[in-house]
């Protein structure tokens, strides 16, 4: 059997991918000579990681998945072992590609990867699946903030449940700031209680998923739509492993609240209509709040007690259905964009043979 390229296809992803060996058997014959007995399942696992800012924390990630990189066992005693470990060139703003450079080069398991520029994480994590060829994928960052080891728990929790995908659920708190952290748990609070998709209090960066549904997606996802949301569109079964998250690196986070306003936003958008249908929720809304504010002006007019002239009730009712029609059609046209984006034939990502030319800081 042949394997799938190690480089996707540039354009929107990888070519179709080629089914990937599922399993490792082999045959060994009985103690007693007779007949032969197969051996032990070992299950093959791609490890994908995006890199924009791992000039620091590659070395040492390696150096984590290397001793995976021989058979071993899961707490359920399942055989298992990292097959590659695919660095994924995101357009990196530090010297990221000279590490992965001498990574690939001291260890033959690191597939490289390099991307045309900046795309973003999940469109480099897309690109690393599709470059994959394991039995499983499992996704991580680069900051040294999950644990490799944790692949092998998660692996007993996908074959226990018969699950395609499973997060990393941290049972300690996420090692950013406070105020990142709530404005987290408020976005997660918006899409269960608003939107009623209960699966998005699941999505982590931190995950494992069957190579062939992995690499399928990557071949077909289209732009602009958020990972974990395609991942629920062809994932039939899902489920949650806890683990700890560590305090990773010291360096600075390349997540500002602009990109993680803009991350949410895509999130937004990607998950379904339902939030076109709070459009129509907020005309009902701002009808009955015009009706409340015209029934207050008549009483006041009526009882004399408040002033009530012309320009009042005409300014209120500009302000408050003007701002509900431009709100409106600001989400509409939010959503049109992204229909424009994926029939322009806009990338997912764009693979190139060497890395860009890193950008000179300006004096």
């Amino acid at each position: 059997m042949t394997e799938p390229s190690k480089e996707p296809v540039g354009g929107v992803a990888a070519t179709a991918p080629t089914p990937a060996l599922t399993t490792v058997q082999s045959t060994q014959p009985s103690p007693a000579g007779g007949q032969a007995v197969p051996a032990e399942t070992v299950h093959r696992v791609s490890i994908v990681v995006p890199v924009y800012q791992g000039e620091r924390t590659l070395e040492a990630l390696v150096g984590e998945i290397e001793p995976l990189t021989r058979s071993q066992r899961t707490p359920q005693g399942r055989l298992f072992r990292v097959d590659e470990v695919v660095l994924t060139h995101d357009g990196a703003t530090d010297d990221s590609a000279s590490v992965i450079e001498a990574l690939a080069a001291r260890h033959p398991f690191v597939v490289p990867i390099w991307l045309s520029r900046n795309f973003g994480q999940h469109s480099a994590t897309l690109a690393g699946m599709a470059a994959s060829s394991a039995e499983w994928v499992a996704t991580m960052d680069e900051d040294g903030q999950h644990d490799p080891r944790d692949v092998g728990p998660m692996l007993d929790r996908a074959l226990e449940g018969g699950a395609q995908l499973v997060y990393a659920s941290p049972t300690n708190p996420p090692p950013h700031g406070r105020l990142r952290n709530r404005m987290s748990d408020f976005a997660k609070w918006v899409f269960v209680a608003l939107l009623g998709n209960r699966e998005i209090g699941r999505f982590h960066s931190f995950r494992l998923v069957h190579g062939e549904i992995a690499r399928s997606l990557a071949a077909y996802c289209g732009t602009s739509v958020y990972l974990d949301v395609a991942l629920s569109w062809v994932v039939g079964s899902t489920e949650s492993c806890p683990v700890r998250v560590r305090g990773g690196s010291t360096r600075r986070s390349g997540y500002n609240f602009r990109k993680l306003a803009q991350h949410f936003i895509r999130l937004l958008l990607t998950s379904g209509t339902k939030p076109l249908r709070l459009i129509s929720l907020l005309g009902v809304l701002s009808v009955l709040l015009g009706l409340g504010i015209t029934a207050w002006a008549v009483w006041g007019k009526l009882t004399q007690r408040v002033p009530v002239q012309g320009w009042t009730s005409t300014m209120i009712v500009l302000c408050v259905f003007s701002g509900c029609i431009l709100f409106s059609l600001g989400v509409i046209a939010e959503y049109l964009g992204v229909m424009l984006t994926m029939t322009m034939g806009k990338p997912l990502f764009l693979t190139v043979s060497r890395p860009p030319p890193r950008k000179k800081a300006r004096p």
